[in-house]
């Protein structure tokens, strides 16, 4: 509860949190509020902002506005879908990694290896190029299993130093399963660390669905923040001057990523006794 309370006090984290959960309330909330179609006509292309549209149009006349907000709706689902499977699956195989030990550990420990020396951004293009239909799902899907590595590293080391710890080895004496130990006994004590997993994950699958869908391999059939910049850069928004395509797209990125690692790096700082002192 201290730490909790920590936590709430310290303002790398509450500005973080706070504006996690401003961009969250605009993508549920913005596009209905707004009331405008972000795949409809609005005006000509690529109008400068006005009273009429706040951020101008883009190259097919659709309001800037309502694809921003709908493209952070979007880009929000997949940071979350993605963060949500890639720290699932590290946690569940650095779990049983680093209890089991042994051969189990070391297939698992293996397979960890073999993904983090590939470059996931690669597997990431070469998936994405392969799938002839992709939507948001299907993109979370696929960030989320090429992603997972570093905190299956990250829970295996906090298990190998909490699996030997007095409490488990009395859960051991009494009989409890792998499962039991590992889910009672292993699981609440890393708790903090898989939240900030979590966290990093997220901030991971923003930056790399935007990165692919620059490069045109994005979801089919929507607007991301991703997809927003790729066809600003598809039509020379940049070169042309149109700074309201690509600029707001460009700091809304950048800031929910930011908000993020500061919400990581103020938890860790609160979590982690050693940093604290």
């Amino acid at each position: 509860m201290k730490q909790i309370t920590m936590l709430l006090r310290n303002p790398s984290f509450s500005f973080g949190a706070a504006f996690i959960l401003i961009s969250m309330f605009i993508a549920l909330f913005g596009p209905v509020l707004l009331g405008t179609n972000p795949f409809e006509r609005a005006g000509m292309p690529f109008e400068a902002p006005s009273l009429e549209h706040v951020l101008g149009t883009n190259s097919q006349g659709q309001d800037a506005l309502a694809q921003l907000f709908s493209g952070l709706r979007s880009s929000l689902m997949v940071g979350v879908s993605a963060g949500l499977l890639a720290t699932i699956v590290g946690t569940l195989i650095g779990l049983f990694s680093g209890y089991k030990g042994g051969f189990i550990d070391n297939v698992l420990t293996m397979l960890t290896n073999l993904f983090l020396v590939i470059p996931s951004l690669i597997i990431l293009i070469l998936i994405s190029n392969s799938v002839e239909k992709r939507s948001l799902l299907l993109v979370a899907v696929i960030i989320g299993a090429t992603t997972w590595t570093w905190t299956a590293r990250a829970v295996r080391a906090q298990t190998q130093s909490l699996k030997n710890r007095d409490h488990v080895n009395l859960a051991k004496l009494n009989g409890y399963s792998t499962l039991s130990i590992i889910i009672l006994h292993i699981l609440p004590y890393i708790l903090s660390y898989v939240f900030m997993a979590f966290i990093l994950q997220m901030a991971s699958g923003i930056l790399s669905e935007a990165a692919i869908s620059m490069l045109g391999l994005g979801p089919y059939d929507t607007v991301s923040l991703g997809l927003i910049l790729h066809y600003a850069q598809q039509n020379e928004a940049l070169v042309n001057g149109n700074w309201w395509v690509f600029m707001p797209a460009t700091i809304l990125i950048s800031l929910i990523t930011f908000s993020l690692y500061l919400m990581n790096t103020a938890m860790e700082g609160v979590f982690n006794p050693r940093l604290r002192k």
